[in-house]
């Protein structure tokens, strides 16, 4: 039975800014791609109807329809009469015209998993001469420094360490008040789109603090995943380190 896009369903979109700085209705289309593809909105999900959505976006309906007219020839949406517009559940992978990447994590049958995230440490650092390098800025300049644990049904799945140059990020929140969703509020809160990821996969063998994490038994296999993602100008904004089992989960990387 489809489920209808209800109250308590809607992920927070806001109305949309004159600042957003592209066609309204490409961020109308990316506001829902993004949440089909963080499993916001799961596949057979009934969409609002294109007034309703107008009206959240604070858009014309015409804005609206174009967007969804795009979704639903790169595959994530489908119109289907007497019904609606419904989420497919479809990954567009054949679509490159974006290039944009998720991390995700997965059960072993290829179902995606939500993570609750919790922020084990944050830092106001500087960054090192490797940092720098690779965040494209110089040594010393401002960064942020998060460590986080990622949970699925209560199992430990993942931490991980990002590092986030500052000059970009005025009145970044503390740690108490950063949303789970770090991509998202990038793009909501300071127009960065996350464009592309540069990734290097490495296997090892899980040290003590990974054991003490992900609640391992040495010795045990993780595997290790070093990653830069890029703007939509292909300028550098997170440096990250991610650290996993593979025992319950897996990794999918996912191209749009």
């Amino acid at each position: 039975m489809q489920k209808k896009y209800d109250a308590g369903d809607v992920p927070q979109f806001g109305r949309l800014r004159d600042s957003e700085g592209a066609p309204l209705y490409e961020v109308v289309k990316r506001y829902i791609s993004e949440s089909i593809l963080q499993g916001e909105l799961t596949a057979g999900m009934i969409l609002p109807s294109e007034n309703s959505l107008a009206a959240r976006f604070g858009v014309s309906v015409g804005t609206v329809r174009k967007a969804l007219a795009a979704l639903t020839i790169e595959g994530m949406l489908m119109r289907r009469r007497k019904t609606g517009t419904v989420v497919t559940g479809w990954a567009p992978l054949h679509n490159l015209s974006h290039f944009f990447q998720y991390f995700r994590l997965h059960d072993k049958t290829g179902g995606l998993l939500l993570s609750e995230t919790r922020v084990l440490d944050y830092q106001l650092g500087e960054a090192s001469d490797t940092e720098a390098r690779q965040l494209h800025i110089a040594a010393g300049d401002a960064v942020v420094r998060l460590k986080r644990l990622r949970r699925v049904k209560g199992i430990p799945a993942m931490h991980e360490t990002l590092i986030l140059p500052t000059a970009r990020l005025a009145d970044f929140p503390q740690a108490e008040q950063l949303p789970p969703l770090l991509y998202r509020y990038l793009f909501e809160r300071y127009d960065i789109r996350i464009a592309a990821v540069r990734e290097q996969i490495t296997a090892t063998l899980a040290n003590e603090e990974d054991a003490a994490l992900l609640e391992l038994n040495l010795p045990h296999a993780i595997m290790v995943i070093d990653e830069v993602s890029f703007d939509q100008s292909a300028v550098p904004v997170i440096l990250a380190h991610h650290r996993f089992s593979t025992e319950h989960f897996m990794y999918v990387n996912e191209v749009r």
